[in-house]
């Protein structure tokens, strides 16, 4: 998965299984042992005890994991219900029973004690996310590059309409009007400009040119056969080329020369 398509909501996730993890190697109780007392059940940690450990912590981190594979795999559905749905469910599970875990102890460790922090940043990241644009953001963010990928179409990099960084050279002067069907770079004697002007030697109005674009947010690309399942995801920060308009939509390039159909063209920006 590109890095990229991660969200600042996904980094709060990943950071707070992390912690969760780390919670659940330390004490559950706080209770101090005196000395030449045998205190090995109070100073148990999670992995000894199953239902703890399957019931808070690994149901959190495994709640996480779905969270960030169905930012991989977009519209992967399990008996109906996606994948960030199940994490979503999972992350709120593990708070709930921390939650009451913890009020039932008579006294707390650091085990418990950092595990409900970590599970509430937990499902607070995975049920926010979706709802506040400050979690929607991209978690990194990459410059506009100057060149990007070797465009398809016979053009070189840094020439040619549509490339990041590209600039356009006509042989007219400022002000000057660039005969209809020349050539850039070329100038045109009078006594032809009249003929290919009426020959029509320019692009046909309509005609779709190739073009360089880039997403604000992560987006599924869909097959061009029509299948419901998206075969790629466009992240934020990368160029990918527009080769057709379909409908609405576009036909994209990705840079490992896969081609399928955006549906979603808002906010795109253009290179």
């Amino acid at each position: 998965m590109n890095i990229r398509s991660l969200t600042r909501g996904d980094g709060v996730v990943i950071g707070a299984a992390v912690v969760l993890f780390i919670a659940s190697f330390l004490d559950l109780s706080g209770y101090e042992c005196p000395s030449g007392v045998d205190c090995s059940g109070y100073s148990a940690n999670a992995w000894d005890s199953l239902s703890v450990l399957m019931g808070i912590y690994l149901a959190g981190i495994i709640g996480a994991a779905l969270l960030i594979v169905s930012r991989a795999m977009p519209g992967r559905k399990v008996v109906g219900f996606e994948l960030g749905q199940f994490g979503a469910a999972f992350t709120v599970y593990s708070l709930w029973t921390m939650f009451w875990t913890i009020i039932d102890a008579g006294d707390a460790g650091a085990g418990l004690i950092l595990g409900l922090l970590a599970t509430l940043a937990l499902a607070g990241g995975a049920v926010a996310t979706p709802l506040v644009p400050a979690l929607k953001a991209p978690l990194m963010g990459a410059p506009r590059p100057a060149q990007a990928v070797q465009p398809a179409y016979g053009s070189q990099p840094g020439q040619g309409y549509g490339y990041p960084g590209a600039q356009q050279q006509f042989g007219t002067q400022p002000g000057q009007q660039q005969p209809y069907g020349a050539q850039p770079g070329q100038q045109q004697p009078e006594h032809q400009a009249a003929p290919q002007a009426s020959q029509g030697g320019g692009a046909p109005a309509g005609e779709f040119t190739p073009f360089w674009f880039a997403v604000p947010v992560a987006r599924p690309l869909y097959g061009e056969d029509g299948a419901p399942n998206p075969i790629a995801e466009l992240a934020p920060g990368t160029w990918y080329l527009a080769v057709e308009q379909r409908g609405p939509g576009l036909v994209a390039q990705t840079q490992d020369g896969r081609r399928g159909v955006l549906q979603d063209t808002t906010g795109i920006q253009r290179g």
